[in-house]
């Protein structure tokens, strides 16, 4: 098992499944101390508990655990050599958990800086250097991790991109400031806020609008032009003494779970949805727990540890890929090019995988017609871009269109020639009209949505999402079409 350029870097390794990969840490780098990055909490409870069953001193820490169950899993990581803590992102700041020989990341972050984020936890001893191992359990993650490490060998770190007309946090800022003065005038409450960039790009007329709707739904009261909270105001972000008003993040539902009176941690209602025959058992901490006992109205499950086998569940947000990694991975795809980091198992994968993408160019666009007929544009433009021309494009070709990051398919039956005159209508269009449409869902998942008009929320979102460069890429480059992987 080769590992040249682990000593330097990051390196690309494919695994196949997330039991492979517990096999292949608890074998490589026995003695040291490693620290593996996992993207979800339900799989780091279930790598936790496959390298216990490997016999090996392994500790989970994430965010649903509890902070004494944290406490308790990174103290004893620091003090030990030979072992293994597995995290989700919340060790990529925060917390010194010792000096670190090992960092480890199954599949891949989205973005070079948590890369270098994760990374950087190793390094800091005297005599050593940075470094990474990537095991990648599925082929999109192989691919991914690829081409995330090309664009940290080129220097690439993603700019910082504050969201575009938070208006949510407006109506946060301005209850906070009304409970901090005890009243605030309505025509001076703006100079405390003045110098905030965020808000000055917002247009007069929205900010009214926004007073004018947290004044009409009660939230806020106005006499004689002094602003206070309004009786629903106190309804809603009143308990605890305001607290509420204090985070613009909305938890989700969550039970908290205990052993008799230990606090272990947290798990999402979805765990205790649905039939099952026979008790729950819950993962957590990378531990068994059978349910004893639910307190719903409490919202507590009450557990005890069992050798049975578990799992708990949590609500988590799928995120798109942007522009400049999805690039990476088109040429990246498009190269025979090999890296010196990649291991023999990776240039294997990645060599196959290529094969299915002999049709596509480096540079341009595609319009792929499959074997069976069916019609797809390729224009690794990223979530954000994609996102906010499939709506155009369905009416357009009047064709229901699916996309990911990379590329749009076309449900109905239509032919190459419509599609790309539907691309040539999207180029006479100005790209601030291409916005995305948005589920209701992603409405509900915003704090202080109740305090705002509807139009402004979707204004705020859309504009989050939506990724400029992506869309004029695309509709900048030449567009081939490709039948059945030939020109």
């Amino acid at each position: 098992m080769r590992e040249r350029g682990i000593r330097n870097g990051p390196l690309p390794y494919g695994r196949g499944s997330l039991q492979n990969a517990a096999i292949v840490i608890s074998r490589l780098h026995r003695g040291e101390k490693r620290l593996v990055f996992i993207d979800s909490r339900a799989r780091a409870e279930q790598l936790g508990l496959e390298l216990r069953q490997l016999g090996v001193t392994a500790f989970v820490t994430h965010s649903s655990l509890s902070q004494e169950q944290r406490h308790q899993a990174e103290d004893a990581f620091a003090n030990r050599d030979d072992c293994v803590i597995v995290a989700t992102s919340v060790l990529e700041l925060g917390i010194d958990v010792g000096n670190l020989d090992r960092v480890i990341q199954i599949d891949s972050p989205a973005t070079v800086s948590s890369l270098l984020q994760r990374m950087g936890r190793t390094g800091r001893r005297s005599g050593s250097t940075r470094n990474c191992l990537f095991l990648a359990t599925r082929d999109e993650s192989l691919i991914q991790a690829a081409g995330l490490i090309e664009l940290w060998s080129d220097g690439y770190v993603e700019p910082i991109v504050p969201p575009a007309e938070p208006y949510h946090v407006l109506a946060q800022q301005l209850m906070a400031l009304i409970l901090q003065e005890q009243g605030i005038g309505r025509n001076t409450w703006s100079e405390w806020i003045a110098n905030v960039p965020a808000f000055q790009q917002m247009p007069a007329e929205n900010i009214e609008r926004v007073v004018e709707c947290l004044l009409q739904k009660e939230l806020l009261w106005d006499e004689q032009g002094l602003l206070g909270i309004g009786r629903r105001g106190e309804e809603e972000f009143g308990r605890k003494h305001f607290l509420e008003l204090m985070s613009v993040f909305l938890s989700p539902p969550l039970f908290t779970v205990l052993h008799g009176r230990n606090e272990l941690g947290f798990v999402d209602e979805l765990t205790f949805l649905g039939k099952q025959e026979g008790p729950r058992v819950l993962l957590l901490g990378g531990r068994a727990w059978k349910v004893t006992h639910v307190d719903w109205s409490r919202k507590v499950a009450y557990v005890e540890a069992t050798d049975e086998k578990g799992r708990s569940r949590w609500k988590g947000a799928g995120q798109g890929l942007r522009f400049r990694i999805c690039q990476s991975i088109q040429r990246l795809l498009a190269s025979r090019e090999e890296r010196a980091c990649w291991s023999q198992r990776a240039r294997e994968r990645l060599a196959q995988i290529r094969n299915d993408y002999e049709w596509l160019s480096p540079t341009d666009n595609t319009i792929l017609i499959n074997s069976d007929g069916n019609v797809g544009w390729w224009t690794f433009a990223g979530h954000g871009a994609n996102a906010s021309l499939v709506s155009a494009l369905s009416e357009a070709t009047s064709s229901r269109v699916e996309h990911d990051s990379f590329s749009f398919t076309f449900e109905s039956r239509v032919d190459a020639s419509e599609v790309q005159q539907a691309i040539d209508h999207l180029r006479t269009r100005a790209v601030n009209e291409l916005l995305p449409s948005l589920d209701d869902r992603a409405i509900q998942g915003l704090k202080f949505c109740e305090c705002l008009p509807e139009d402004l929320i979707l204004t705020s979102l859309r504009l989050r999402l939506q990724e400029t460069r992506g869309i004029e890429h695309s509709l900048q480059l030449r567009t081939r079409t490709i039948v059945h992987g030939y020109e």
